[in-house]
């Protein structure tokens, strides 16, 4: 079938110019509805736009079913065996609906969902209307993808029996440990559990009544039924549309992670965040089916200022102000952050499943989360006799709407000029954490630290590449540069990291690889491109239209930047790069640019060989490994006993290991972190300044990395001449 629309040339549509989208017949124009009017455009804009577009052939169509199926059940607790097999007609057929703008599967699965929702909330009832033996020796397995979906109502039953054990278990034992707490009482775990199993008296001596053991195991039922009623009430508030975005960006996604459709409010939400103001919690969540993953905390939000989360944490519950948390397990990840933000002074309740696999609730106070914090900012290290700097930069910022406002490249060539003034011998420029931002600001940025030359190659589909270069031949610093980089280190970071990495310039500290985001995306409103639209706003989609290349030619996609001298951290053994997400881009090289080695450096190899000997020996760096060991160790364990001493017993073991790990905040580089002279100007009217730059410092002295990149920077020799002898690299 010939597609019902004809379309402007897609060169206009990336220059966001004036677009035509025009039907061929305006009557039956009209009446197409918004789903398949969508689903034409998105469609073919990525066909078009697309960097690498793939094929919408039947492997298209078969990644489309099992994905949307896992999007919307993603702890297979809704669909039965039955309806996989009756949606599978559809499995070799998505892409040709997709050709026809036909959405009989989206229909068909949504409507059995609705039909499949409405049991589920009988069989919870059913469930937890009788009480769970926490004697019995029994687990769950919460690795829900290799789990097949149930077989008949009865299978489902159980399945939810098991699963709402598992989410019963933690409020059971919360109140029987409060009743510990409260009488006073002394004994061991062991103890506690055999009280759990049978009938405890009333506390006399405090005058708190205890809970008996059956009392507490229907509190913990009641609780769990409130939090899945008010769950489901949430979920009636939810449209048709918003399942049909789910769809509409399991398509996208299959093209590559960072494409993505922005519904109108979506999208209203992503102009808010690019403004550098909101309103919220100040953490980056990722979907996961156990929970929403916290993957970045913003500095000086909420979050950080409490400092109790930290990336790696799963939100499994969220309440408001003390009411009762709603469990926002499989629940979209677009729902879960409306019910976790909200207005500025409110208090949400998060009940959190730390890295370390511990349950803890966390009560937070939302505010106006400001990027300031994500600014750079500069510090003076004093060891012994010696003066050094180091900027840190979370992320390459800038003003789209005007480049002359404050931007990183700008602001780190203040933050270098002023350390200069102050003595700094030696720059570090921690990039740890920073997930990059604008190309122009890393071109500008990489010329501080070099004559100039090509930093980074940029190709975009069926053309010639492109090679950004410095071409002032101004050295802002010319003096021994560190840089430090970690596994979210991604996208623009890496660019700047492999560029001074193949010129020489600087020696790269940090994970075995970083991010491996080696993509770029532009943002194009979908209504630039409909001549007439009687549907209202169609929102935008993020669209992947270029790869970044370093300047010796190897892409930064998937293999990111490796480290001249690997360090382990905390996050080493977990899933976090690029390589980890779902359909991303292949790597490939392409030609290098033609540039010349910086040779302002006579030890530059032995500089990096006597650092990584000094890393291998460092007693802190081999603990921090042996955290990173087993915090996967317990992220891999998916199997969960549902027998309760088996759950104190396991908990108890995860406690110590956890309190064992503790120690690595002891330790003290002995340091001396100070703010610049500006600054400390700034503190006499700023108390909240003051108070992050001595978070900040306290927190830089137990920074084994910081240490070694200061001992690296003492370790470098400057060639007298420093930029006199330049080696070639031609491509």
């Amino acid at each position: 079938m010939k597609r019902n629309l004809t379309y402007a040339l897609f060169v206009t549509l990336i220059a966001v110019a004036s677009c035509s989208f025009t039907n061929k017949n305006s009557e039956s124009f009209v009446t197409n509805d918004k789903d398949k009017l969508l689903l034409d455009l998105i469609t073919y804009v990525l066909e078009k736009g697309h960097y690498e577009p793939k094929d919408i052939d039947d492997d298209f169509s078969v990644s489309v079913f099992e994905d949307f199926i896992d999007v919307i059940d993603p702890t297979k607790r809704y669909f039965l065996e039955s309806d996989i097999k009756e949606f599978e007609q559809y499995k070799f057929q998505i892409d040709d609906q997709i050709k026809n703008t036909e959405i009989t599967f989206f229909n068909m699965v949504y409507d059995r969902l609705m039909e499949r929702m409405e049991d589920a909330k009988a069989i919870y009832k059913e469930v937890l209307a009788n009480a769970f033996d926490y004697n019995r020796d029994e687990s769950i397995d919460i690795e829900y993808g290799e789990m097949a979906f149930a077989a008949s109502r009865a299978d489902l039953e159980e399945r939810w029996r098991k699963q709402l054990k598992y989410a019963t278990l933690g409020t059971f034992d919360s109140k029987m440990t409060m009743n510990k707490n409260g009488s006073g009482m002394s004994g061991t775990d062991d103890a506690l559990v055999e009280a759990s199993v049978s009938k405890l008296p009333e506390n006399t001596v405090t005058n708190i009544p205890l809970l008996t053991s059956e009392e507490a195991e229907i509190a913990a039922r009641e609780s769990t039924q409130k939090t899945l009623d008010e769950f489901f009430d949430f979920v009636n508030d939810m449209e048709r549309k918003d399942w049909f975005v789910q769809y509409i960006n399991t398509i996208v996604d299959e093209f590559d992670p960072h494409t993505f459709y922005f519904a109108p409010d979506d999208k209203e939400k992503f102009d808010m965040s690019m403004s550098g103001k909101f309103e919220g919690i100040g953490a980056r969540l990722q979907k996961k089916p156990e929970g929403a993953k916290i993957v970045e905390i913003i500095s000086g939000g909420p979050v950080w200022r409490d400092q109790r989360l930290e990336v790696g944490d799963e939100i499994i519950k969220v309440g408001q102000n003390g009411e009762e948390p709603i469990d926002i397990v499989g629940m979209r990840l677009d729902d879960a952050i409306k019910m976790i933000k909200g207005p500025e002074g409110t208090i949400v309740d998060l009940t959190v499943r730390k890295v370390d696999g511990s349950l803890e609730t966390i009560s937070l106070t939302r505010d106006v989360v400001e990027l300031e914090e994500s600014f750079a900012k500069s510090a003076n290290i004093i060891k012994e006799n010696q003066r050094f700097g180091l900027i840190n930069l979370p992320k390459f910022y800038v003003d789209f709407e005007d480049y002359s406002e404050r931007n990183a490249a700008t602001d780190v060539a203040k933050e270098v000029e002023r350390l200069k003034q102050e003595g700094a011998e030696g720059l570090i420029l921690d990039l740890r954490d920073n997930g990059g931002g604008s190309l122009k600001t890393v071109v500008e940025m990489a010329g501080l630290f070099i004559k100039d030359g090509p930093i980074v190659q940029v190709q975009s589909s069926g053309k010639k590449k492109e090679v950004y270069d410095d071409k002032d031949e101004r050295i802002q610093w010319d003096g021994p540069l560190v840089i430090l980089v970690n596994e979210l280190s991604a996208s623009a970071s890496e660019i700047l990291a492999a560029a001074m990495q193949d010129y020489k310039r600087a020696v790269v500290i940090g994970s075995r690889q970083t991010f491996g985001k080696g993509t770029v995306q532009n943002v194009i409103p979908l209504d630039n491109i409909v001549r007439s639209n009687e549907h209202g706003d169609l929102g935008a989609i993020k669209l992947t239209t270029q790869k970044f290349y370093r300047i010796n030619g190897g892409s930064t996609q998937l293999e990111g930047v490796k480290s001249d001298v690997v360090v382990p951290d905390r996050y080493s053994y977990i899933d976090l790069g690029e390589r980890d997400q779902s359909n991303p881009l292949k790597w490939d090289k392409i030609s290098p640019a033609d540039y010349d080695l910086w040779e302002g450096y006579i030890d530059y190899e032995q500089t990096v060989a006597n650092s990584t000997k000094r890393m291998a020996n460092n007693a802190q760096i081999k603990m921090i490994e042996e955290n990173a060991k087993w915090l996967k160790a317990e992220q891999d364990e998916t199997k969960i006993s549902l027998n309760y001493k088996v759950y104190k017993a396991e908990e108890s073991k995860d406690r110590e290991k956890s309190e064992y790990f503790k120690k690595l905040a002891d330790y003290d580089s002995k340091l001396t972190f100070t703010s610049l002279k500006y600054e400390r100007e700034l503190f006499t009217k700023d108390s909240v300044l003051r108070e992050k730059r001595d978070r900040w410092h306290k927190n830089l002295a137990k920074d084994v990395y910081v240490e070694e990149a200061v001992n690296v920077l003492q370790d470098l020799k400057m060639n007298n001449i420093k930029q006199g002898k330049l080696a070639s690299v031609k491509g």
